[in-house]
């Protein structure tokens, strides 16, 4: 009997099903193996010799037991001990969703897309740029269960300004612990705001956190203050990320002609240097825990001091990030960038660039991979449906040909015969529904018919398409007594006062 095919609406909005798409490609390499090594060995010397500022005392302990020469808050590890240390980092790990079947894979050719994180901004254009709000805050992450490239939410996608900055990040948490059931990141900003996200991931699966030491669920970016130092907050964030067997992203903050050399060859000494710095504090906490390595380095706009983002300088960056990385054996996150102050061309071609330099570089991660705007500032709405096309459209890049017997053709080629055409051939028909990326956002009209259609351009189509995937979200069931378990941790957190905010 022949299978009658699903019905499908005339509006319904093409997606590729959820799940990860390996690169089948080898990365790019952009200096040689002599190159990568000349860096490794120049950071491992700028830290012996240099050192790195830690101004927390529990780092400086760590240091301090594991060897390092610790002179005040100046921290002088020396190479065997980072390289030791850094042999304990596992290759590849996987992080666990509230729905298992959204788990994630992490290194070896697994990529992993993630939404923007942090902006203190939003916009959309019939509002414009304006402070985030908790309404935005959750609808974005409603946006980010609704589209299935993006795999995990980066952390809170903007920070909702009308709510108390000391608990603010309880109501982010629970809002992704109920509108989520993908993976989703927490704010390492301290000992506390990491530990409630922590407690609260245990709450969700209802696990305890030894069960979540053993199956890790979060996790979270730690910045350095380049150039380095190591800060309170951030080491705290690290450090508590790591005995509870969860993930820190170690990133340096690398602006070549600001924050590190204005060459790209020293800002990435910078990086590697500070880089393998937080990795190694992780595995002094807990060996084998794992952890990423965080590329960011850019560059600056050298006649205002204006970062710049998406820039040939940034995609370079990102690919011999992912070799530095691969050098030491961690696996490596990189970003989707744009400095763009619209949502027009050169938001488009800064996040195509940042995407091919970071994708082909080797990144597993790709933080801030949909929605990020004005140099990070912002998270927009449209944006978040621009980018969710263009990573479909990688992933259906790294999707490897077909050279099957079928895929060869010679049946489709005789059946057309000479001078012919291929709509009608046994091959087409079977495959035209799933032969092609199908696009969520661009428009393939001709010309004559977009104008017939009203001439929607790119912005006020994606407009439209997060409104319609907003009023078709569909909140993942959560068992109640959950439910009222993580309402209770948040209101008793929130009566004691929650996170520090200086």
């Amino acid at each position: 009997m022949r299978q009658r095919r699903p019905v499908r609406s005339p509006n319904a909005i093409p997606q590729p099903a959820f799940g990860q798409v390996s690169r089948g490609y080898d990365p790019i390499r952009v200096i040689s193996e002599d190159q990568v090594e000349a860096i490794h060995q120049a950071a491992l010397r700028l830290l012996a010799e240099q050192g790195m500022r830690v101004l927390n005392g529990t780092a400086l302990d760590h240091f301090r037991r594991a060897g390092a020469r610790v002179e005040g808050q100046m921290v002088y590890p020396d190479p065997g001990l980072i390289e030791g240390l850094l042999a304990t980092v596992p290759r590849t790990f996987t992080i666990a969703a509230r729905n298992r079947a959204k788990d994630l894979r992490f290194g070896g050719n697994d990529m992993v897309f993630a939404s923007v994180g942090g902006p203190a901004y939003v916009m959309d254009l019939d509002r414009g740029r304006r402070d985030g709000t908790l309404q935005d805050l959750q609808d974005f992450l409603r946006l980010c269960q609704s589209l299935n490239v993006i795999q995990q939410d980066s952390g809170g996608p903007l920070e909702p300004m009308d709510l108390p900055a000391s608990t603010r990040h309880l109501d982010l948490y629970l809002s992704q612990c109920t509108l989520l059931d993908k993976s989703w990141q927490l704010n390492a900003l301290g000992r506390e705001r990491t530990m409630d996200g922590i407690e609260m991931a245990a709450i969700v699966m209802g696990w305890s956190l030894d069960d979540l030491a053993r199956t890790p669920m979060m996790m979270g970016v730690i910045n350095t203050n380049s150039p380095r130092q190591l800060d309170v907050p951030m080491a705290e964030g690290l450090i508590t990320l790591a005995e509870h067997g969860q993930v820190a992203i170690v990133t340096p903050f690398t602006l070549a002609g600001a924050m590190a050399p204005v060459s790209l060859a020293g800002a990435l000494v910078l990086q590697h240097a500070e880089a393998m710095f937080g990795v190694a504090l992780t595995q002094i906490v807990r060996p084998g825990v794992p952890v990423m390595y965080g590329g960011f380095t850019s560059n600056v706009d050298m006649k205002t001091g204006a970062p710049a983002f998406g820039t040939p300088e940034y995609a370079k960056a990102a690919q011999a990030s992912g070799q530095l990385a691969r050098r030491i054996g961690v696996p490596f996150r990189s970003s989707n960038t744009t400095a763009a102050n619209a949502l027009d061309a050169q938001a488009a071609y800064e996040s195509m660039m940042s995407l091919w330099g970071c994708l082909m570089g080797g990144a597993h991660l790709v933080i801030h991979g949909a929605g990020w705007m004005h140099g990070g500032l912002t998270a927009s709405f449209e944006k978040l449906i621009l980018d969710a096309e263009l990573l479909g459209m990688m992933q259906a890049y790294f999707r490897p040909i077909a050279v099957t017997e079928d895929a060869l053709s010679l049946d489709a080629i005789a059946e057309a015969g000479v001078g012919g055409h291929f709509f009608g051939t046994a091959q087409t028909m079977a495959q035209y529904e799933t032969a092609f990326h199908p696009p969520m956002l661009s428009n393939w009209d001709s010309h004559p018919n977009w104008l017939a259609k009203g001439a929607e351009e790119a912005p006020a189509r994606a407009n439209r398409i997060w409104k319609d995937l907003l009023a078709g979200y569909e909140e993942p069931p959560l068992d109640e007594g959950i439910r009222e378990a993580l309402e209770d941790f948040v209101t008793r957190r929130k009566m004691e006062g929650g996170a520090p905010t200086n």
